[in-house]
């Protein structure tokens, strides 16, 4: 049980897209698993004008700050720190506050919800599930990393050869290696592969939080053809998020946002400003 305790924060990076002023919503999009904020930049693009966004880069990824711990707890506190300004400005302006997670994300996404419900007006929760087991999809990738020697490397594209003996799909291969950078002194990962990495079991579950609901409007977004949302799933979900609605996009894997990135904007601005369903199948 979560016993309501506070946590260093660390900094996390953000991106402001769009025009704050003229806009009617506010979005804050948060990554999946060793992913970055810039990841959802075309949805975010695609929401203006009527929208403003906010692309986060997690703790331990991208350009935030490391922590010392992994906790999803932690995680959304420093979220809710690094928004709260923004949010107190845009509610003064009259705007909707909508959180949306994909993945990892989207677990953060719906602890933030469930600890601080009085800061958001909507949750999109994209591919995942409080009970799917997310971590232990990524340990071929940590050992794959791991085992990279990054001292031998000269170019980019040595590195994408090496990996691809752990990791043969090219879009996967190409997605981790967004996360390695170079300086004078050589390669190196810019997330914290080593907590990460060493946390994938808390990255798999979810913490107790008895006691704590989310009133607001929940949109359950699901991948047609991803492993992550199943109908077991939805009394757990429903039990945190009274107010859920479930809608799968067809053709999408657990990367919703790349697969289908028009679907995948449609719904949320239809999901956002109330103007239908978009292009998925509701499940109520």
């Amino acid at each position: 049980m979560y016993d309501g305790s506070h946590h260093a924060t660390v900094r996390v990076q953000h991106q402001v897209i769009g025009e704050v002023e003229a806009a009617s919503a506010c979005v804050i999009f948060v990554h999946g698993l060793l992913g970055r904020g810039k990841n959802l930049l075309s949805a975010a693009k695609a929401l203006t004008p009527e929208a403003w966004s906010l692309l986060l880069d997690l703790p331990d990824h991208g350009a935030s700050e490391w922590s010392e711990v992994f906790s999803y707890e932690a995680y959304a506190q420093a979220v809710a720190e690094a928004c709260r300004e923004h949010i107190e400005q845009a509610k003064q302006r009259g705007q909707t506050i909508c959180l949306v997670g994909h993945s990892l994300g989207g677990k953060v996404a719906m602890v933030l919800a469930l600890l601080y419900p009085d800061l958001l007006d909507r949750l999109v929760v994209v591919d995942i599930a409080p009970t799917r087991r997310l971590g232990s999809g990524f340990e071929h990738i940590f050992f794959a990393i791991k085992s990279l020697d990054l001292a031998s490397l000269t170019h980019r594209r040595d590195a994408d050869a090496l990996l691809a003996r752990e990791i043969p799909e090219h879009a996967v291969r190409g997605f981790v290696l967004q996360n390695l950078r170079s300086d004078s002194k050589g390669f190196y990962w810019q997330p914290n592969i080593e907590l990460l990495g060493e946390n994938l079991a808390e990255i798999a579950g979810f913490p107790n939080l008895e006691g704590h609901t989310y009133p607001g409007s929940v949109l359950w977004l699901a991948g047609e053809l991803s492993p992550y949302i199943r109908d077991d799933d939805r009394p757990v979900m429903q039990s945190l998020f009274p107010a859920v609605r479930k809608v799968t996009i067809r053709g999408a894997g657990h990367w919703v946002h790349a697969d289908k990135p028009e679907e995948f904007v449609q719904i949320l601005r239809s999901d956002l400003f109330r103007a239908g369903h978009g292009a998925g199948k509701s499940a109520g």
